[in-house]
């Protein structure tokens, strides 16, 4: 147990690290090949963000654990909306001020309905990773287009404003993109060994451990941003981050993980957890279009996020006790 335990204390360790760095790198290799603020906030600081995800969740299917790839994707979905937004909201209201990220927001609540109908019939086959991987296109697509429309919405603004205060060079970027990456996997690797020795030992189900330990390790990275870019007064990066990291991971974490290795689909996933990232997803459009006009997230909105987050949560402890 000792050393199960070690190996996920070392692995989140060395996940938020590698994380971090691989995102610096890929920031600002981005920004020297002459790539949009928006186009870098949208799609290379969204896919930086979810890369434990997918490195964690690939590594789950392959291991036999479906509960804790589908788990950790659709857990650090929960844990961005009713924790991060939630925390960070409670903290400081956040303004949401960009056109794209509210156009953003309706394409994150359909690809999560499509997400379910996909779920429904307990299986995620390669055809459904197919499905998943040609969206994710899609959305790539959109995105450059609205790249170009869009060169001076706010979170280009301030995500142009994060990068001048960071510069780094094309060789340091490169370094910290190779180095973040082989750490990243290294790390996952530990990660998954030793969640899933420690839930066989408990006799938890793998899922419990991917919604909760797994989840919340891999979410830290957007956590910590989150909180600073609030601190800086830039709330577009936080919705931006939570948003581009949903997507991502519905489309690329699940999509990569089921079409490497196809993936059952545990019955209270279907009926306790998609419903619950379903109804926080609807609740993040609301509060981000807000009432009368209003496109603010207040204190009483993050508590709310975040009270249903702490449910949730009880309710798994419930059922990890309880053995289901």
């Amino acid at each position: 147990m000792a050393l199960p335990l070690a190996a996920i204390i070392l692995g989140l360790g060395l996940l938020i690290w590698s994380a971090d760095r691989f995102i610096d790198g890929a920031t600002g290799l981005a920004r020297q090949l002459g790539m949009s603020p928006l186009l870098i906030g949208m799609v290379v600081v969204g896919l930086g963000t979810s890369a434990p995800e997918i490195a964690v969740s690939t590594l789950a299917a392959l291991d036999g654990a479906p509960g804790m790839a589908l788990g950790n994707a659709y857990g650090s979905n929960i844990a961005n909306i009713g924790l991060i937004l939630g925390l960070t909201a409670l903290i400081a209201p956040i303004s949401v001020h960009s056109r794209v990220l509210r156009r953003e927001l309706p394409i994150l609540l359909a690809v999560t309905a499509v997400a379910i109908w996909l779920l429904s019939d307990h299986a995620l086959g390669r055809l459904d990773a197919s499905l998943l991987l040609l969206l994710l296109l899609g959305f790539l697509a959109w995105t450059l287009v609205e790249s170009v429309r869009n060169r001076t919405d706010t979170f280009a603004a301030q995500v142009d404003l994060e990068l001048a205060a960071n510069p780094i060079s094309t060789s340091q970027a490169l370094l910290w993109l190779v180095i973040g990456l082989v750490v990243l996997v290294a790390s996952s690797r530990m990660l998954v060994w030793g969640a899933v020795s420690i839930a066989q030992s408990l006799g938890i189900s793998d899922l419990i451990i991917g919604l909760t330990v797994v989840a919340i390790g891999t979410s830290l990275p957007e956590l910590a941003s989150s909180l600073i870019a609030v601190r800086k007064g830039e709330h577009d990066i936080v919705l931006g981050n939570i948003v581009g990291s949903n997507l991502f991971n519905t489309l690329a974490v699940v999509g990569i993980a089921s079409a490497i290795q196809p993936l059952d689909v545990p019955v209270e996933a279907l009926y306790r957890d998609v419903p619950v990232m379903a109804a926080l997803t609807v609740a993040l459009l609301v509060v981000s279009f807000g009432f009368r006009g209003s496109r603010r997230i207040n204190r009483i909105e993050g508590g709310a996020l975040l009270l249903c987050y702490c449910t949730y949560n009880l309710i798994l402890a419930r059922a990890a006790i309880s053995g289901t």
